[in-house]
């Protein structure tokens, strides 16, 4: 494939890149606004050889650690001011994490004499009020609790709670599928403009429609990857590219008989995620959004760490998942 110039690429193929918000923090100890930004600098060094080769880039992000944060302050500074709510946990981070991938790609354009453009937009993602995960909330937030204290958030904020993973008990919230993105033509209309742009941030904020028509925020998480590739068909993306702290995808995750894979087809995908050898909370749900971006057109999706990605797509090392 012949890649246009950046001079003239509005029909250049696009690539999304899915950065996971556990990718952004390196360890337990390096988990601060500074040491985000010096691995938000780091993985934006990856991704300008991919915009040199010519493509079009979207990039979406994870977010979970960092609303983690958020609701850990809001929760201490709970007797001195309001707290804050989940959907505005997600705004904030759209807009803090859009600004530190965004002004790393700035920096590394410039150095690069680059000239590309960069913005960070935040984003609405509409989801169904009466989807089924409203009536089952399961996707633990927020710190964690005893059982009592958990027990009494449950009576005085009208929460629902559970123990996560024998690890204390935490707050649950519903986890919907999203239906669609509301900023979508916005982002479209940039990507056309030759901008490299930043969207859907956390799985984007969950908004549904009223029946006057007007949106309303609903605290919910939606999946990132999910969110991602519902952008990445409606765009119509040739690659995927899901970026994770793990090189490749393993069958047997974590046990003697762990095998990496390098490359497999929607139906070898989908045969060894009918065996249960992905993890709900981790790599199952993005197995089943490259499944989906595959099933509706695309070309390749690649799950791999940040620091594989190179200008030659098909030399990243990582997981190739193809139709």
């Amino acid at each position: 494939m012949t890649i246009p110039t950046q001079d003239d690429n509005t029909d250049a193929p696009l690539v999304v890149i899915a950065i996971g918000g556990n990718s952004l923090i390196r360890d337990g100890e390096h988990m601060g606004v500074l040491d985000q930004y010096r691995v938000a600098g780091e993985t934006s060094r990856y991704i300008v050889p991919i915009v040199k080769q010519g493509y079009r880039v979207l990039i979406t992000h994870g977010n979970g650690p960092q609303v983690g944060f958020i609701l850990l302050r809001s929760e201490l500074a709970r007797d001195v001011i309001h707290q804050v709510p989940l959907a505005n946990c997600v705004a904030d981070t759209q807009g803090s994490i859009g600004m530190q991938i965004a002004q790393s790609l700035q920096n590394e354009f410039l150095q690069k004499g680059l000239a590309q453009g960069v913005t960070a937009l935040v984003t609405q993602v509409v989801v169904d009020e009466q989807d089924p995960s409203f009536s089952d909330p399961s996707k633990p937030i927020g710190p964690f609790m005893s059982e009592a204290e958990a027990r009494q958030r449950q009576e005085e904020d009208g929460w629902v709670v559970g123990e996560d993973a024998g690890r204390g008990w935490r707050r649950l919230v519903p986890s919907p599928t999203p239906l669609e993105i509301i900023e979508l033509p916005a982002i479209r209309a940039l990507l056309d403009n030759g901008m490299l742009v930043i969207a859907a941030g956390g799985g984007g904020i969950p908004v549904i429609y009223k029946p006057d028509g007007t949106l309303r925020p609903r605290p919910a998480v939606i999946d990132k990857d999910a969110a991602s590739c519902l952008l990445a068909c409606e765009l119509g993306a040739s690659h995927f590219i899901i970026s994770t702290d793990v090189d490749k995808v393993s069958l047997n995750f974590g046990t003697p008989e762990q095998v990496e894979i390098d490359r497999m087809n929607v139906e070898e995908c989908r045969r060894h995620l009918a065996a249960g050898h992905f993890l709900s909370g981790s790599m199952q749900p993005k197995i089943e959004s490259a499944l989906e971006f595959l099933e509706q057109g695309g070309e390749e999706v690649i799950i791999t760490q940040p620091h594989n990605l190179k200008a030659d797509l098909s030399e990243i090392s990582g997981t190739h998942i193809v139709p």
